[in-house]
């Protein structure tokens, strides 16, 4: 098969979607479907396009998905990385974030970063001289969404005209992108979310001009009852992010009325038929089978609905492997 590699992002970094045409954005998503049939096929055993390089993956945020699924992508490819947690070098304390940046450039042919601060990932690309990728930042996560549309695209056979509902903290990293990427896809996108937890108007504003050019639309609501009606997907995401765990009560008890359950998915009115997916980007609280869920029983989704056949959300996670793979063949193969 072949493999549509120039999408003019040679010797380019990913920090945002938003970074990117439209055309660049659904490029990497068909990408990724070949380079999965690829995979499937063996087909990169025999050739693979980044043998001799060396990838470096900083990561000040724990990980399962964004770490495994670069390191497999990396090896298929014939690529080396370098993993190097918070307690593995000086970075920002003993040293600044831009001379890192430098000492890391000169020895790796790409960085993917994992953390807080969507400014350090910035200074990051701004000195490295390689292609600096953002595997989540507390801003965006532009990986994972391109690991969503794939999904969606894999299950539907095309995006555009669809309609995506995030229920849930609507100004969070995954809901920012989300907007953003569903409207570069041409998909109806809706943030259904208390006041409280609303987009910015930054954000709300770039994914609008994406809607615009693309024929769809991007509303916020903060009713479930209705927002959720003609979804052909139905997202979630925790609702305590990393980092801001001082306010896990506050949280829970402010999002427990957009709990998505089994009475959600049927208000969409496409249950039937197989219109509709859930989509999670994982880890997600569905039972009581983590520390956290035995003491607070936070759901953002109930079990039936996490392990119906309708929920995507493993094919969703091994997405990741594949969407990153195009990310990093479109920069440096």
């Amino acid at each position: 098969m072949g493999l549509n590699l120039d999408l003019g992002l040679q010797g380019r970094s990913l920090l945002a979607l938003a970074e990117l045409t439209d055309h660049q954005v659904l490029g990497l998503v068909d990408l990724a479907i070949n380079l999965k049939a690829r995979k499937l096929a063996g087909t990169h055993i025999a050739a693979p396009l980044l043998r001799g390089r060396n990838l470096c993956l900083v990561f000040e945020k724990a990980s399962t998905r964004t770490r495994c699924a670069t390191v497999v992508a990396a090896r298929d490819e014939g690529a080396s990385t370098e993993y190097l947690g918070k307690g593995d070098i000086h970075f920002g304390k003993k040293e600044s974030v831009a001379d890192s940046a430098r000492v890391l450039g000169r020895m790796f042919d790409g960085i993917l970063f994992r953390g807080y601060a969507h400014r350090t990932v910035e200074i990051l690309a701004e000195h490295a001289g390689v292609p600096v990728w953002n595997g989540l930042t507390d801003d965006w996560h532009p990986t994972q969404i391109l690991a969503d549309l794939q999904t969606i695209k894999e299950h539907f056979g095309q995006l555009k005209g669809l309609k995506v509902v995030f229920v849930g903290d609507g100004r969070n990293n995954v809901c920012n992108s989300l907007m953003v990427g569903c409207a570069m896809a041409g998909v109806h996108v809706v943030d259904c979310c208390p006041p409280e937890l609303a987009p910015s108007e930054h954000v709300l504003a770039l994914a609008r001009r994406a809607a615009e050019r693309n024929g769809s639309t991007v509303t916020v609501s903060h009713d479930p009852v209705t927002a959720v009606k003609g979804a052909n997907v139905l997202y979630t995401d925790v609702w305590v992010s990393m980092g801001e765990e001082s306010q896990f009560r506050e949280r829970v008890e402010l999002l427990r009325p957009f709990q998505i359950d089994m009475a959600m998915v049927e208000r969409t009115g496409n249950l039937a038929g197989d219109r509709v997916i859930f989509l999670h980007c994982l880890p997600a609280f569905h039972n009581d089978e983590t520390e956290v869920t035995m003491e607070s029983g936070a759901l953002e989704v109930t079990d039936d609905v996490f392990e119906a056949p309708f929920s995507k959300v493993f094919e969703e996670a091994e997405n990741r492997m594949h969407t990153i793979k195009a990310m990093i063949l479109a920069s440096l193969a």
